[in-house]
């Protein structure tokens, strides 16, 4: 064999083909799809669009993503019916909301109460075996737990098992809403719009309770809480109002079984969803309604929610613009333990905590107390409070809300929804469906009113936008509060565009821009991706809710789901991973329920749906 030193003309050409070879294998290398452990990189997602429902029978139907690209291939998906509230699964009925007692509950007309407002659907891998605890947003609550079986070669999931969660140690369960996992593998549910302890006590007769809280009385054996036979004394024998508006934690175990907490220390407000952070100490809680506040819990141990310290957030406005901005700082209300509190919560009553007065004629607070105009469970409401001695502790986890308010923290903010996190961005995301009432300057949807601010310090001052917008929060560490996961401020990323359509156009039923979030609800994001979901929660904004895939690198929406009438696109949850593939869950609420309720053709198309988009490959 001849050597290259008998080619001296070949010897350029060589060398030029070892520097191209060498830029080539670094190249290579910097583009590798391993990571150093040979695990697939997640790089991009590009789902494929779908378009406006525009026929009847394109509003009547699920409409979802035919496939989606990962990492550059591309993957057949769907919307997939898991099950449906009313499906009869082995000897359970998923949605039959019991009683106290495990005797089902009824509705006016004699027919047992199945609930179609169902909510979260968690995924929880538990051994060899893979459960589901699904939530029905209703009064008495239900929360159900699922056996399901996984197709190990399509990933497709199928019930085998459903049944019921006591909730009778916890004196039953209120309207569960949203939700998440724990990074140590629980269902971490939530009790939205708690009742107003005030108002129930200073009830004089029946008629004096709010409505929205009489169906609850159907849990303690009050088969027509609307009934004339009904007393006041009755009512306030069995309806704890403390009881409830807590995060509720549910451990599964591998056999099927599972327990129950409330988790008390953490606060009671209109909880949307709590969202852990990775280092398993630092949750994140929304407060769902209007005038509301947004809350971070810090646990004294890892794993474990059953004590540590609470803070509120105070909205330091920056500017108006572009949904606003601004700096946020944290308000610590303190330490509390679940024990202390649960003891305290079926004992106290409004008035051990706080005194109240009338605003002076000038409108200032009487000397010793403070005014504050927080959502109350009711509605917006300007009090002037003063805490009792020594109710510290119970006031910032009984009456979080008001106390936080009363400490200086903001209680402006409106429909306050869905939470989740990017760690490689360092960003959290929080929905706000509407950027309306308190979040405005002394007005209401645009126009001058003063209830929402007056008597309040009125921080945010933001433009009227009823289509909402999805906010970030910078997440650094805070050293005064011993988290690495603090947030540091909040602006908005993507709104919803109001929108006026002709008469003649085939989106005349919508008042948000078609092509744009309408009122965003929950939220989830695909790490690894620089994507996040982004469900609807929306009446007239979007005639059919949506769920989007919006790529924040890019601010680049995309249709991924919609609904069928007057229906909900609640809780979309991403689980990377479930023994090889990856799912978006989805659940769609009551159907023909918010609207449109003239166009229900068949009662059983009104019934909600459990469901996911995909499967996918696993995607950590």
């Amino acid at each position: 064999m001849k050597s290259l030193s008998q080619f001296p003309k070949l010897r350029p050409l060589f060398c030029l083909l070892v520097v191209v070879l060498f830029v080539f294998i670094g190249l290579s290398a910097c583009n590798d799809d391993d990571d150093d452990n040979g695990n697939d990189k997640v790089k991009s997602i590009e789902f494929e669009g779908i378009n406006v429902p525009t026929t009847d029978a394109e509003k009547r139907a699920i409409m979802a993503s035919p496939s989606v690209k990962i990492n550059g291939k591309s993957h057949d998906i769907a919307f997939n019916t898991l099950m449906r509230s009313g499906d009869i699964i082995g000897s359970g009925v998923l949605g039959l909301i019991k009683d106290q007692n495990g005797t089902p509950v009824y509705e006016s007309d004699g027919s047992q109460f199945i609930s179609s407002d169902n909510d979260f659907s968690s995924l929880l891998p538990m051994g060899d075996k893979l459960f589901n605890v699904t939530h029905f947003e209703a009064r008495p609550g239900a929360m159900y737990l699922t056996e399901l079986s996984q197709n190990k070669a399509t990933g497709l999931l199928t019930p085998l098992t459903t049944e019921s969660i006591d909730f009778s140690d916890w004196g039953g369960l209120w309207v569960p809403c949203a939700g998440s996992v724990t990074p140590w593998g629980t269902h971490l549910g939530s009790e939205e719009y708690p009742p107003n302890a005030r108002g129930v006590e200073e009830a004089q007769t029946p008629n004096d309770i709010n409505e929205y809280y009489k169906p609850m009385l159907r849990y303690f054996g009050i088969a027509d809480p609307f009934a004339d036979t009904v007393t006041i004394d009755e009512i306030k024998d069995n309806f704890h109002p403390y009881l409830y508006g807590y995060p509720v934690e549910i451990a599964v175990t591998a056999d099927g079984g599972y327990t129950v907490n409330k988790r008390m220390a953490m606060g009671r407000v209109a909880v949307e969803l709590a969202y852990v952070m990775p280092d398993n100490k630092t949750v994140y809680i929304s407060d769902d309604g209007e005038n509301c506040g947004f809350f971070m819990f810090i646990a004294d141990q890892a794993n474990n929610l059953v004590s540590g310290t609470l803070y509120a957030a105070k909205w330091m406005q920056k500017s108006a613009e572009n949904g606003g901005f601004a700096d946020i700082q944290w308000i610590s209300l303190g330490h509390a333990t679940q024990s202390e509190i649960r003891s305290a919560a079926n004992r106290t009553k409004f008035s051990d905590i706080f005194e109240t007065a009338e605003p002076n004629s000038d409108g200032t607070a009487p000397a010793g107390f403070t005014s504050i105009n927080a959502y109350d469970g009711d509605a917006a409401a300007r009090e002037c409070l003063k805490l009792k001695p020594g109710m510290a502790k119970i006031a910032s986890r009984l009456e979080t809300r008001r106390y936080a308010a009363m400490l200086g923290a903001t209680a402006e903010f409106r429909k306050e929804e869905g939470i989740s996190y990017d760690p490689d961005g360092k960003v959290l995301y929080v929905a706000m469906s509407e950027v309306t009432r308190g979040m405005e300057d002394n007005k209401k949807n645009g126009k001058d009113n003063d209830k929402y601010d007056k008597g309040g310090p009125n921080h945010v001052k933001l433009p009227c936008n009823e289509c909402g917008c999805v906010y970030a929060m910078d997440i650094a560490n805070g050293p005064a509060i011993g988290s690495d996961f603090v947030a540091q401020n909040m602006y908005a990323v993507v709104c919803g565009i109001p929108t006026e359509y002709d008469q003649t156009s085939p989106h005349v039923n919508n008042t948000c821009d078609v092509d744009n979030i309408s009122m965003p609800d929950n939220v989830t994001f695909l790490r690894g991706y620089k994507t996040l979901i982004i469900g609807e929660d929306t009446g007239s904004g979007h005639q059919n809710d949506v769920i989007w895939s919006y790529n924040v690198e890019k601010n680049e929406l995309t249709r991924i789901q919609t609904t069928p009438y007057g229906s909900e696109t609640t809780s979309p949850y991403h689980y990377p991973n479930v023994n090889g593939w990856s799912y978006i869950m989805s659940t769609v609420q009551h159907p023909y329920g918010e609207s449109d309720s003239d166009k229900l053709a068949d009662q059983s198309d009104s019934r909600g749906y459990f469901g996911y988009i995909g499967p996918m490959p696993a995607m950590d």
